[in-house]
């Protein structure tokens, strides 16, 4: 018979993107067979009611209990009927109907293990976070340089591999992170599967997310960036971020993005030395 795709994916309180996300995945031209199975966190702005009026969505109940990312996954993985499991957050849009052909192809290779799609930041991002998607994501030409880049917004595996090699569920962040790093992999970044997803977070936000990055890098062994190297970074960003915003006129952000640049870097070094 066949083969087939699991698309999983996730949501919490997306319904500004969710529907676009759903037509996308729905008008997608394809030669295997394709299941949507959704599992939503809790959302409380419609998310979950959206989902539940599309027919063609099989919806499952994230396991009780405190949400931690590996087990939610796992599960996601264990309810999936198809040889390819592609994540796919409620907020990332596929932007063409070639989106899952183009991401899944390189899987038919034993030797890939993961890989991972093309993201390009939304219209109303700000001009430093649509700089960071350009070099991680773009010709793939920046993040090739850095050590096992890998994001599971958008994302394929084979089903036996997740199988024999599942999430870690002591991990509250980065999971994903965990699951490149911990052996050897082959990741293939795929340009021309592209979706379009990017927070515009607060400087809260920003310091509570990457202070975890900090804490689930130091629970998978990577050492402190130390506070020099961390200050270095500060100002080699600040700097390229002013580069950025002078080509794209972004000029109100000219103050922001120190601050910006100061917040996600010393909250990522505090979060190392916990």
């Amino acid at each position: 018979g066949k083969s087939m795709i699991s698309v999983l994916m996730s949501s919490h309180n997306d319904i500004s993107y969710v529907k676009a996300t759903v037509e996308a995945l729905l008008a997608q031209k394809v030669d295997e067979c394709v299941e949507i199975i959704s599992c939503d966190d809790h959302s409380t702005d419609g998310t979950a009611e959206y989902l539940a009026g599309v027919p063609q969505i099989r919806r499952i109940v994230a396991p009780e209990g405190k949400y931690v990312p590996g087990k939610t996954l796992n599960y996601m993985i264990s309810e999936a009927k198809g040889e390819y499991i592609v994540f796919n957050n409620a907020d990332a849009i596929p932007q063409n109907n070639e989106y899952l052909k183009n991401l899944t192809s390189p899987l038919k290779d034993k030797g890939v293990n993961c890989v991972f799609a093309n993201q390009i930041a939304r219209k109303e991002a700000f001009a430093v976070v649509r700089k960071d998607y350009e070099r991680a994501f773009g010709d793939g030409s920046v993040s090739r340089k850095w050590h096992k880049f890998f994001s599971l917004v958008s994302s394929a595996f084979r089903k036996e591999e997740l199988l024999q090699n599942p999430f870690d569920e002591t991990f509250q962040y980065s999971e994903d992170s965990q699951w490149v790093n911990r052996r050897e992999v082959k990741i293939v970044y795929v340009s021309d599967a592209i979706v379009e997803h990017s927070h515009n977070y607060t400087l809260p936000e920003v310091k509570k997310r990457f202070f975890n990055e900090g804490v689930a890098d130091k629970q998978m062994g990577k050492t402190s960036p130390g506070v020099l190297k961390t200050w270095k970074t500060i100002f080699a960003e600040t700097l390229r971020d002013w580069i950025y915003i002078s080509k794209c006129g972004a000029w109100k952000e000219f103050f922001y993005a120190p601050r910006y640049r100061y917040t996600q870097k010393m909250s990522y070094y505090r979060g190392t030395k916990q």
